[in-house]
Formats: structure tokens, C-alpha cells, sequence
């Protein structure tokens, strides 16, 4: 069943205060109903992913025994400091359970980090079958010269995380003009494959032309990856030299 066909006309202007989630994924399908065993072990699932994910900000775990077990994977922004990470995972673990208090399969997508839960086992899994996007509402004035700098910066920045060293991380920004510089980053999810990042990324990566086609700023969020690029810095180390700031934008939420 194709479980977000229904929002796909979904378009708004999105107003966020930093403790709001990017989005939630609640599976109407898999309700917990009246089983407290699944319940339970999600409760501590979520309580051993809080305590040990901020320390190497990942964590794919399982928690209980068949036909309850439930997995679970969280995983920071490779450029976050720990406190940052340790309170991101605390918020989508509380917010995840009050926004999805009934399915067993359960997604929340912030900023710094993403949480996620399944009683099926999804670990080393590519997973694009939903997603988030985010689009700057404002376009560049010279899509002939920013196309292509921003396909090379992508090209480099993919390269760098499939390299196992980087833990799926790949970050950096290349100057469009004296005043003017293009940041971008990629993620993949510690879990899959060097083959398997570079598959979600480049899932990712194609939706630019059909969503963000000459758009200042897009993010492209997935289970398995993230990729997203901005005329202003918003990775750490921040460039300080940079006082660009960041413009409205839309949300999408696809299948």
C-alpha cells in the first residue's frame, strides 16, 4: 500500500521552532492495538538508543524476543558536537512515542538527527520507498553556471562519504563568485554498504532536477540518507565569513 500517496499533494510553508521535527512517518498499517509487549520493548528500545547514541551518535539495535522484537536505528549529524546529538535523540525519542504512540513502525526526522523503529528488521536495508523535501522558494539568477557547480560539489562530496573513514558523512562548499558560495552535504546511515550508500545518494541527488530544479536551497530526506545544499553555511564548522541568511521554504512530503 502505498502509505503517503494521499499526502503527496501536500505543499506548505513551513514554520519551524528547533525543537520540531523535518517531519514523522506513523505506519497506520502496523497499529500496536492492545499488545503491551510490543509497546513495552519500543519504550525500551528507545531507552537504550537515548542512553549509548550520543556517544558514537549511531546506534542499530533490536530490543525483546520474537514475535515482539522491534529494531531500531538513530543516527546524528556527522558535523554535530555530542550535546548536540544527545539532545536531538532525547527529543525524537520522546516526540516519536506522542507523535506515533500506536504503530510499531515509526520514522522522525530532525535537523541533527533521525530516529526510527520497526518490528521488521530493516538494518543494512536501503530504504527511499518515502521521504521529505525541502525547497528555498527563491531561484538563482544563473542556473547556467549554478547547475553545474553544484553537480561537481555533489559528485565530490558522494565520493567522500562512501569512503568507510567517513562514516557516510560528506561535506564541503565551492565559491560561485566573490560573494557568493555554495555549501552542501550527504549522509548515509551507518548501517548499509559502500554500494548502498552511493545508491540512496544518488536516489536522493536525482530529485534536485525534477523538485529543485534552479532553487537557491533543497533537502532531500530518506530513511536511509540525506542530502542537501544551501547558499548560506549551515554545517559545522560554520564560516564565519558568511552572513548569508536562509529564506523560506517548502515542504513536500513523497512517496
Amino acid at each position: 500500500m502505498n502509505l503517503l500517496y494521499s499526502l503527496l499533494p501536500l505543499l506548505f510553508l513551513c514554520i519551524c521552532r528547533a525543537v520540531d521535527p523535518l517531519g514523522q512517518f506513523c505506519n497506520e498499517d502496523t497499529n500496536i492495538g492492545s499488545n503491551s509487549k510490543i509497546s513495552a520493548n519500543i519504550d525500551n528500545l528507545l531507552a537504550e538508543v537515548v542512553t549509548k547514541a550520543a556517544s558514537t551518535a549511531y546506534i542499530a539495535t533490536s530490543y525483546g524476543n520474537d514475535p515482539d522484537e522491534v529494531y531500531g536505528l538513530a543516527q546524528c549529524r556527522g558535523d554535530v558536537s555530542s550535546k548536540d546529538c544527545s539532545s536531538c535523540i532525547q527529543d525524537a525519542a520522546k516526540q516519536i512515542r506522542e507523535r506515533c504512540p500506536n504503530q510499531a513502525d515509526a520514522r522522525i526526522w530532525y535537523d541533527f538527527c533521525f530516529l526510527r523503529y520497526n518490528k521488521v528488521n530493516f538494518i543494512g536495508e536501503v530504504d527511499t520507498s518515502l521521504g521529505i523535501l525541502y525547497r528555498n522558494v527563491d531561484n538563482v539568477t544563473d542556473p547556467e553556471n549554478f547547475n553545474p557547480q553544484l553537480g561537481a560539489l555533489m559528485d565530490k562530496i558522494r565520493s567522500e562519504a562512501v569512503m568507510p573513514e567517513n562514516e557516510g558523512l560528506g561535506k564541503g562548499k565551492t565559491k560561485l563568485s566573490p560573494f557568493v558560495t555554495l555549501y552542501a552535504l550527504v549522509q548515509c546511515t551507518r548501517d548499509l554498504s559502500q554500494i548502498d550508500c552511493a545508491q540512496c545518494l544518488a536516489i536522493a541527488v536525482g530529485n534536485f532536477p525534477n523538485f529543485c530544479i534552479n532553487s537557491k536551497g533543497c533537502r532531500v530526506l530518506y530513511s536511509s540518507c540525506y542530502v542537501r545544499y544551501e547558499l548560506y553555511p549551515f554545517f559545522f564548522p560554520l564560516d564565519p565569513n558568511d552572513t548569508s541568511s536562509a529564506t523560506t521554504e517548502v515542504m513536500v512530503l513523497y512517496p
